[in-house]
Protein backbone atom coordinates (compact mmCIF):
# COMPACT_ATOMS: atom_id res chain seq x y z
CA UNK A 1 0.00 0.00 0.00
CA UNK A 2 2.69 2.49 1.03
CA UNK A 3 4.92 1.36 -1.86
CA UNK A 4 2.02 1.90 -4.27
CA UNK A 5 1.58 5.43 -2.95
CA UNK A 6 5.28 6.19 -3.32
CA UNK A 7 5.45 4.71 -6.82
CA UNK A 8 2.16 5.85 -8.39
CA UNK A 9 1.13 8.82 -6.29
CA UNK A 10 -2.38 9.45 -5.01
CA UNK A 11 -5.22 8.21 -7.22
CA UNK A 12 -8.93 7.56 -6.78
CA UNK A 13 -8.25 3.81 -6.94
CA UNK A 14 -5.62 4.06 -4.20
CA UNK A 15 -7.97 6.17 -2.04
CA UNK A 16 -10.72 3.57 -2.43
CA UNK A 17 -8.23 0.81 -1.58
CA UNK A 18 -7.24 2.68 1.57
CA UNK A 19 -10.91 3.26 2.47
CA UNK A 20 -11.56 -0.47 2.13
CA UNK A 21 -8.69 -1.28 4.47
CA UNK A 22 -9.97 1.19 7.06
CA UNK A 23 -13.40 -0.42 6.65
CA UNK A 24 -11.81 -3.84 7.22
CA UNK A 25 -10.19 -2.65 10.45
CA UNK A 26 -13.29 -0.99 11.92
CA UNK A 27 -16.04 -3.27 10.58
CA UNK A 28 -14.82 -6.60 9.22
CA UNK A 29 -12.30 -7.58 11.93
CA UNK A 30 -14.82 -6.84 14.73
CA UNK A 31 -17.39 -9.06 12.96
CA UNK A 32 -14.75 -11.80 12.64
CA UNK A 33 -14.01 -11.70 16.37
CA UNK A 34 -17.70 -11.38 17.28
CA UNK A 35 -18.34 -14.56 15.28
CA UNK A 36 -15.79 -16.43 17.41
CA UNK A 37 -17.37 -15.19 20.63
CA UNK A 38 -20.94 -15.78 19.46
CA UNK A 39 -20.33 -19.41 18.46
CA UNK A 40 -18.36 -20.06 21.65
CA UNK A 41 -21.25 -18.70 23.74
CA UNK A 42 -23.73 -20.90 21.88
CA UNK A 43 -21.53 -23.90 22.63
CA UNK A 44 -21.34 -23.14 26.35
CA UNK A 45 -18.40 -20.74 26.83
CA UNK A 46 -19.50 -17.27 27.97
CA UNK A 47 -15.95 -15.93 28.45
CA UNK A 48 -16.17 -13.47 25.54
CA UNK A 49 -19.39 -11.94 26.90
CA UNK A 50 -17.99 -11.70 30.45
CA UNK A 51 -14.85 -10.00 29.07
CA UNK A 52 -16.91 -7.48 27.07
CA UNK A 53 -15.84 -8.98 23.75
CA UNK A 54 -19.23 -10.21 22.54
CA UNK A 55 -19.70 -6.93 20.72
CA UNK A 56 -19.01 -5.46 17.29
CA UNK A 57 -17.63 -2.26 18.82
CA UNK A 58 -14.24 -1.95 17.04
CA UNK A 59 -12.60 -0.39 20.08
CA UNK A 60 -13.01 -3.71 21.90
CA UNK A 61 -11.21 -5.66 19.17
CA UNK A 62 -8.61 -3.55 17.36
CA UNK A 63 -4.98 -4.61 17.72
CA UNK A 64 -2.68 -1.75 16.60
CA UNK A 65 -0.06 -3.97 14.94
CA UNK A 66 -2.69 -6.19 13.31
CA UNK A 67 -4.44 -3.08 11.97
CA UNK A 68 -1.14 -1.78 10.59
CA UNK A 69 -0.67 -5.10 8.78
CA UNK A 70 -4.06 -4.65 7.10
CA UNK A 71 -2.96 -1.23 5.84
CA UNK A 72 0.46 -2.44 4.67
CA UNK A 73 -0.16 -5.95 3.29
CA UNK A 74 -3.95 -6.32 3.02
CA UNK A 75 -4.50 -8.86 5.78
CA UNK A 76 -3.95 -8.80 9.53
CA UNK A 77 -5.73 -9.55 12.77
CA UNK A 78 -7.61 -8.15 15.75
CA UNK A 79 -7.20 -8.99 19.44
CA UNK A 80 -8.16 -12.67 19.81
CA UNK A 81 -11.45 -13.28 21.60
CA UNK A 82 -10.76 -15.24 24.82
CA UNK A 83 -12.10 -18.79 24.76
CA UNK A 84 -12.09 -21.19 27.72
CA UNK A 85 -12.12 -24.71 26.28
CA UNK A 86 -12.92 -26.06 29.75
CA UNK A 87 -16.41 -24.58 29.51
CA UNK A 88 -17.28 -26.68 26.49
CA UNK A 89 -19.10 -29.99 26.85
CA UNK A 90 -16.79 -32.76 28.00
CA UNK A 91 -16.02 -35.10 25.14
CA UNK A 92 -16.78 -32.41 22.56
CA UNK A 93 -14.22 -29.80 23.57
CA UNK A 94 -11.82 -30.18 20.65
CA UNK A 95 -14.68 -30.20 18.15
CA UNK A 96 -16.33 -27.17 19.74
CA UNK A 97 -13.03 -25.29 19.75
CA UNK A 98 -12.63 -26.09 16.04
CA UNK A 99 -16.16 -24.80 15.32
CA UNK A 100 -15.44 -21.64 17.31
CA UNK A 101 -12.21 -21.07 15.37
CA UNK A 102 -13.90 -21.79 12.02
CA UNK A 103 -16.60 -19.18 12.70
CA UNK A 104 -14.23 -16.26 12.07
CA UNK A 105 -13.12 -17.26 8.55
CA UNK A 106 -16.70 -18.24 7.70
CA UNK A 107 -17.84 -14.71 8.60
CA UNK A 108 -15.22 -13.36 6.17
CA UNK A 109 -16.43 -15.65 3.39
CA UNK A 110 -20.03 -14.59 4.00
CA UNK A 111 -19.05 -10.93 3.80
CA UNK A 112 -17.00 -11.63 0.66
CA UNK A 113 -20.07 -13.23 -0.91
CA UNK A 114 -22.24 -10.22 -0.04
CA UNK A 115 -19.72 -7.78 -1.51
CA UNK A 116 -19.32 -9.94 -4.62
CA UNK A 117 -23.08 -10.09 -5.13
CA UNK A 118 -23.33 -6.29 -4.91
CA UNK A 119 -20.42 -6.03 -7.36
CA UNK A 120 -22.22 -8.32 -9.82
CA UNK A 121 -25.45 -6.36 -9.40
CA UNK A 122 -23.67 -3.12 -10.27
CA UNK A 123 -21.56 -4.66 -13.05
CA UNK A 124 -24.49 -6.30 -14.84
CA UNK A 125 -27.35 -3.90 -14.04
CA UNK A 126 -26.23 -0.52 -12.72
CA UNK A 127 -22.74 0.29 -13.99
CA UNK A 128 -24.01 2.73 -16.65
CA UNK A 129 -26.62 4.44 -14.46
CA UNK A 130 -24.14 6.79 -12.77
CA UNK A 131 -20.39 7.40 -12.78
CA UNK A 132 -20.06 6.78 -9.06
CA UNK A 133 -21.31 3.21 -9.54
CA UNK A 134 -17.85 2.30 -10.86
CA UNK A 135 -16.27 3.38 -7.58
CA UNK A 136 -18.84 1.50 -5.49
CA UNK A 137 -18.15 -1.60 -7.59
CA UNK A 138 -14.41 -1.14 -7.08
CA UNK A 139 -14.92 -0.80 -3.32
CA UNK A 140 -16.97 -4.02 -3.26
CA UNK A 141 -14.41 -5.88 -5.37
CA UNK A 142 -11.48 -4.92 -3.12
CA UNK A 143 -13.51 -5.59 0.05
CA UNK A 144 -14.44 -9.06 -1.21
CA UNK A 145 -10.83 -9.84 -2.10
CA UNK A 146 -9.47 -8.75 1.29
CA UNK A 147 -12.19 -10.70 3.13
CA UNK A 148 -11.17 -13.83 1.23
CA UNK A 149 -7.49 -13.14 1.96
CA UNK A 150 -8.31 -12.81 5.66
CA UNK A 151 -10.19 -16.11 5.60
CA UNK A 152 -7.32 -17.88 3.81
CA UNK A 153 -4.70 -16.34 6.09
CA UNK A 154 -6.59 -17.27 9.26
CA UNK A 155 -7.15 -20.85 8.07
CA UNK A 156 -3.41 -21.50 7.79
CA UNK A 157 -2.68 -24.32 10.28
CA UNK A 158 -0.09 -22.22 12.11
CA UNK A 159 -0.39 -21.07 15.75
CA UNK A 160 -2.01 -18.81 16.81
CA UNK A 161 -4.18 -18.59 13.66
CA UNK A 162 -7.65 -20.12 13.55
CA UNK A 163 -6.41 -22.94 11.37
CA UNK A 164 -4.24 -24.25 14.22
CA UNK A 165 -7.32 -24.49 16.49
CA UNK A 166 -9.14 -26.43 13.77
CA UNK A 167 -6.11 -28.69 13.31
CA UNK A 168 -6.28 -29.51 17.04
CA UNK A 169 -9.50 -31.45 16.42
CA UNK A 170 -7.52 -33.94 14.30
CA UNK A 171 -4.25 -34.18 16.26
CA UNK A 172 -3.44 -36.18 19.40
CA UNK A 173 -3.37 -33.91 22.46
CA UNK A 174 0.30 -34.67 23.18
CA UNK A 175 1.39 -33.59 19.68
CA UNK A 176 -0.78 -30.47 19.71
CA UNK A 177 0.49 -29.29 23.10
CA UNK A 178 4.06 -29.96 21.94
CA UNK A 179 3.47 -27.64 18.98
CA UNK A 180 1.89 -24.99 21.22
CA UNK A 181 5.02 -24.92 23.40
CA UNK A 182 6.76 -23.22 20.48
CA UNK A 183 3.86 -20.89 19.62
CA UNK A 184 5.74 -17.64 20.30
CA UNK A 185 8.60 -18.70 18.03
CA UNK A 186 6.18 -19.85 15.33
CA UNK A 187 4.43 -16.45 15.49
CA UNK A 188 7.72 -14.66 14.91
CA UNK A 189 8.40 -16.98 11.99
CA UNK A 190 4.98 -16.20 10.49
CA UNK A 191 5.64 -12.45 10.73
CA UNK A 192 9.01 -12.95 9.05
CA UNK A 193 7.39 -14.93 6.22
CA UNK A 194 4.76 -12.21 5.77
CA UNK A 195 7.23 -9.34 5.52
CA UNK A 196 9.56 -11.35 3.29
CA UNK A 197 6.53 -11.95 1.00
CA UNK A 198 7.01 -15.73 1.20
CA UNK A 199 3.31 -16.27 1.92
CA UNK A 200 2.11 -13.93 -0.81
CA UNK A 201 2.11 -16.57 -3.53
CA UNK A 202 0.14 -19.31 -1.72
CA UNK A 203 -2.33 -16.82 -0.24
CA UNK A 204 -2.84 -15.08 -3.59
CA UNK A 205 -3.39 -18.43 -5.33
CA UNK A 206 -5.98 -19.65 -2.81
CA UNK A 207 -7.63 -16.22 -2.67
CA UNK A 208 -7.96 -16.14 -6.46
CA UNK A 209 -9.37 -19.68 -6.52
CA UNK A 210 -12.04 -18.95 -3.90
CA UNK A 211 -12.76 -15.54 -5.40
CA UNK A 212 -13.47 -17.18 -8.76
CA UNK A 213 -15.84 -19.70 -7.20
CA UNK A 214 -17.76 -17.04 -5.27
CA UNK A 215 -17.99 -14.82 -8.36
CA UNK A 216 -19.36 -17.67 -10.49
CA UNK A 217 -22.05 -18.31 -7.87
CA UNK A 218 -22.96 -14.65 -7.41
CA UNK A 219 -23.26 -13.91 -11.13
CA UNK A 220 -25.76 -16.75 -11.72
CA UNK A 221 -28.85 -14.50 -11.25
CA UNK A 222 -27.49 -11.98 -13.78
CA UNK A 223 -26.32 -14.16 -16.70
Amino acid sequence: MILDLMRDGLSIELIINLCVRVFIIFCVLPIHEFAHGFVASKLGDDTARLKGRLTMNPLAHIDPFGALMVILVGFGYAKPVPVNIGRFKRGKRKQYMALTAFAGPVSNLIMATIFTFVYCLIYYKLIYTAEYMYYIALFCSVAAQINISLAVFNLLPIPPLDGSRILNAFLPDRLYFKIMQYERYIVLGVFALIFLNVLDGPIAFLTGLIEGIIFKICEIPFV
